[in-house]
């Protein structure tokens, strides 16, 4: 359950009043599992990393007879799933954990516990100086939960947030939460050897260690024959992929691992994310271009246009690097769908250097951008070398500039797509109307269109655009594809 809103979203009205009034005695009602076993509400902040590890989680918990509910005052244990790299992001957790407090007013037996990046980086203020947990796990000691519930339950407040160069869960088959049925994640790999001077995950989720890639290619297997349409490889940089077989002591990269799970079947369509454009290849690049069922979409993250900014992000690559990058991807597959993440306002940044990261997305041509301003993250390379001088009004009138440039780029890139057709997996009901399907083409563009009688989640179709807005694309289903 992933509930983005730091309210009481989510709750029965019942629930509402007890923690609105804090007074809920006589007012809160637990439903019991009809099959006597524990339930569990879980939710999910940040990267895709995270859901995924949430059904990883989920996974662990129904061995030891925990069942997952949508109903959080039902649940004997709820579990947040973290993330830390913004201090927004760290915020929203914190307003959550102070809600769950209010509710187990009124639950005492209930359990709550934090996963993840916020854990492993807030451990102590967490578990000992708030007490607003009673267990804290790191994204490396997953598989100990049967172990710090147990202790939980036995009136202790339990820990574990040791990080690990082997774990990568690879033999762990993930409940699927939320899911639709068509799409899910796979995770790939674990950690990060980039030391980006911003960025926590190196310290949160240690070195990169990579998953047997026959396990990879069982897990696209399995979920193509259970009805799944759409794996994406996840980690935090797919692209230093690299696992070496024991028996043939051949190693397998990334773009092999494409290949591998491009394989599976043909109607398996395959994404990725994310990429560091340092690493991603002309051999990857060509695979994508080799298989049409690997979508021609990269999310490329710049960060900044600027040389001088980007060697203090210590991302090992300058601007006019970065646009040759984008150069090749454009060569060798001129279809090929980019988005990116960009920071405003980092250390130093002066408006000259502002304008560089401004041009630079015009040049690259975004689809679109995940756009944010410098928050500075306490233990970083960055927080303890430069100097956060940029003021926060600075900042947000730089992201304000670069948000209106990425919606003009967006509306731009679609409005190109107009009468066009695609190949579209239909994910499901669109979200404003259950008379639409929405689904996704090739570039990741979500495409609403009327349903028609025949087609159902799930199947291919070729849509035709006729109108676009800078996040959709509006057409009908022409044929099946």
């Amino acid at each position: 359950m992933y509930d983005s809103n730091p309210t009481i979203e989510g709750l029965s009205a019942d629930s509402k009043t007890i923690l609105e009034s804090r007074q809920g005695e006589a007012l809160f009602h637990k439903t019991v599992n009809p099959d006597g076993k524990k339930q569990f509400y879980i939710e999910s902040y940040g990267c895709q990393m995270n859901f995924s590890d949430s059904e990883i989680v989920a996974s662990i918990l129904s061995e030891i007879n925990y069942v997952p509910t949508r109903i959080m005052e039902d649940a004997d244990l709820i579990l947040v799933n973290t993330c830390s790299i913004r201090e927004k992001a760290e915020d929203t957790v914190r307003k959550r954990l102070n809600l769950f407090n209010l509710l187990k007013d009124a639950n005492p037996e209930l359990k709550v516990g934090v996963l993840g990046c916020m854990a492993e980086r807030m451990k102590k203020t967490l578990l000992e100086e708030e007490k607003l947990v009673d267990m804290v796990v790191g994204p490396d000691a997953y598989r100990d939960l049967p172990t710090l519930i147990g202790a939980v339950e036995e009136g202790e407040r339990s820990i574990n947030v040791l990080l690990s160069r082997e774990e990568t869960y690879a033999d762990i088959n993930p409940v699927r939460l939320e899911t639709d049925g068509v799409t899910a994640f796979i995770s790939i790999m674990r950690g990060c050897d980039n030391m980006c001077s911003f960025c926590v995950v190196p310290f949160t989720r240690g070195r990169e260690r990579s998953r047997d890639a026959f396990s990879i290619v069982a897990e696209a297997s399995e979920l193509f024959e259970k009805g799944f349409r759409e794996v994406t490889l996840l980690g935090q940089n797919v692209d230093s992929y690299k696992w070496k077989n024991p028996e043939t002591n051949l190693t397998v990269t990334f773009a092999n691992l494409l290949e591998m799970v491009a394989k599976v079947h043909p109607d398996l369509r395959i994404r990725f994310s994310t990429s560091h454009p340092k690493d991603i290849t002309d051999e990857v690049l060509f695979t994508m271009a080799k298989y049409e069922n690997i979508c021609k979409y990269i999310h490329l993250p710049v960060q900044s246009g600027n040389s001088r900014i980007l060697e203090l992000m210590n991302r090992t690559y300058d601007r006019e690097w970065y646009m040759g990058k984008i150069d090749r991807i454009n060569e060798i597959m001129p279809d090929c769908a980019i988005s990116s993440d960009v920071i405003a306002g980092f250390c130093s940044e002066t408006e000259e250097e502002h304008q560089d990261t401004l041009s630079i997305m015009e040049y690259a041509n975004y689809c679109y951008s995940y756009t944010f301003f410098y928050s500075e993250r306490p233990g970083t390379p960055a927080a303890k070398k430069l100097k956060d001088d940029v003021p926060e009004e600075v900042k947000k009138r730089r992201l304000g500039e670069i948000q209106r440039l990425q919606n003009h780029l967006s509306l731009q890139h679609n409005l190109k797509d107009v009468g066009m057709t695609f190949k579209v997996l239909i994910e499901g009901d669109s979200r404003k109307s259950d008379k639409d399907f929405k689904g996704r083409n090739t570039q990741n563009k979500v495409l609403v269109f009327p349903k028609v009688e025949g087609y159902k989640k799930g199947d291919y179709v070729m849509v035709e655009v006729s109108e676009a807005n800078k996040a959709t694309l509006k057409g009908k289903i022409v044929s099946r594809a």
